[in-house]
């Protein structure tokens, strides 16, 4: 688990194919980011995760919207690193213990941060960030949980203009989002926009920039 809190940007992607998602890694590196998580919406998913995997092992490679059992061990069977769901599932969070897949589950309550802590996750997603009241509702609810050590990955409504406001909360680990390869630049494989807006988003997350 150590590894995901070193990475601040995480990109959600929707790759359609193995050699798009190689590309698509190839040009997230070229910005400066190191991780990518392939969600599990399609039934490319897990082989564009494994494809990334074996081409690019510098890269950070995860599953994301895993939401059953059996997702998640398609996912580790595909090689993923890690898996992140945008909700709380005790039958998948224990079956990614017994994987070893490091596994960050989704919360959005004190409840559910309650429970997830309860089994041993120590990196939630908060989902959905901004419908749920953004940074001042996430600072509320994790007020309670800060001497356990609990992190946040925040997603849902982030992007430039936001990121940074996130980032700079001391139990934000990191934010993702789809903006950074969303399906209009896979579509006009526009590679270089993708690298740019990577490197965009590093340099917002960077203390000088992003913690202002």
């Amino acid at each position: 688990m150590a590894r995901i809190f070193t990475e601040r940007i995480v990109p959600v992607v929707s790759a359609e194919h193995p050699p798009q998602a190689v590309r698509l890694a190839e040009a997230l590196l070229a910005g400066g980011l190191h991780v990518i998580e392939f969600a599990l919406r399609s039934p490319a998913a897990t082989q564009c995760l494994k494809e990334v995997r074996r081409v690019l092992p510098e890269m950070l490679v995860g599953a994301g919207t895993v939401l059953t059992v059996e997702q998640l061990q398609r996912a580790a069977a595909a090689g993923a690193q890690f898996a992140i769901a945008p909700g709380l599932d005790e039958a998948v969070v224990n079956r990614a213990g017994e994987l070893g897949l490091a596994f960050v589950p989704g919360v959005m309550t004190p409840t559910e941060i309650l429970r997830a802590l309860a089994l041993g996750c120590k990196l939630l997603k908060f989902f959905p960030a901004e419908a749920a009241g953004g940074v001042t509702a996430l600072r509320a609810v994790a007020e309670p949980f800060l001497h356990t050590g609990v992190k946040f990955i925040a997603t849902g409504g982030i992007g430039p203009a936001n990121l940074a406001a996130y980032l700079a909360q001391p139990m934000v680990a990191a934010v993702a989002g789809s903006w950074l390869a969303d399906r209009q630049l896979l579509a006009q494989q526009d590679w270089q926009k993708i690298s740019a807006l990577a490197a965009h988003a590093v340099a917002l997350a960077s203390p000088s920039e992003g913690r202002s």
